[in-house]
This record gives C-alpha cells, structure tokens and sequence, in this order.
C-alpha cells in the first residue's frame, strides 16, 4: 500500500527557513504530481504550493517568492523549501498525491 511520510518540521525564529520533504515509494510523485497544503490553529486547510506530473509548479500568493517546491528524479521524494519564514507560517504542513495525505508535519515560526 503506498503511504506518504513527511520530514522535516520544526520550530525556527522569524527569517529562518526549514526543508519539509514527503517520501513515497516507487516514482508516484513522478506519475501523480504533488501538493502541500498547511493548517494553522482554528483554520481551515490552505493549498500552499504543487508541482504537477510535467513539471508545472505554482505557488500560493502568501507564499511565492519564499518557498521552493521541488522533486528528486525517480519521483519518490518531494521537498518543500521555505525561506524566510513568518509566524503566519505556523501550521501542521501535509503532503498530497492522488487521494493520499501524508500524516503531517509541524511548523513553528516563533521568537
């Protein structure tokens, strides 16, 4: 059964940044395309970034120029750059593909 597991949260001062990383197996992410979404407290879920399966990247507006979505060949890891962080960023992040969610992973941008 094919799951996906997240890396990579954490707590990080303002202006600091974090690599997120969604693993799979096989070249899933290669045939499926991948998304983030994020959860703040008491918030709904919010899309943040996607690259499909040919390579088309888009980006939230709250987080374009500031994060970096991007994939290793065989197409079973996923990472999520994000520089520059704020404390609007505080969320649980999770990785989608197809109809699987990763478990999640916890994001702190705090002082």
């Amino acid at each position: 059964q094919v799951q996906l597991v997240e890396f990579g949260g954490g707590t990080v001062q303002p202006g600091g940044s974090l690599r997120l990383s969604c693993e799979t197996s096989g070249n899933f992410f290669g045939i499926y395309g991948m998304d983030w979404y994020r959860q703040a407290p008491e918030s709904k879920r919010e899309w943040v970034a996607g690259r499909s399966a040919g390579g088309i990247i888009n980006y939230s507006d709250s987080v374009k120029g500031r994060f970096t979505i991007s994939r290793t060949m065989n197409g079973r890891t996923v990472y999520l750059d994000m520089n520059d962080l704020k404390p609007e960023d505080t969320a649980v992040y999770y990785c989608k593909s197809k109809d699987l969610w990763g478990q999640g992973t916890q994001v702190t941008v705090s002082s």
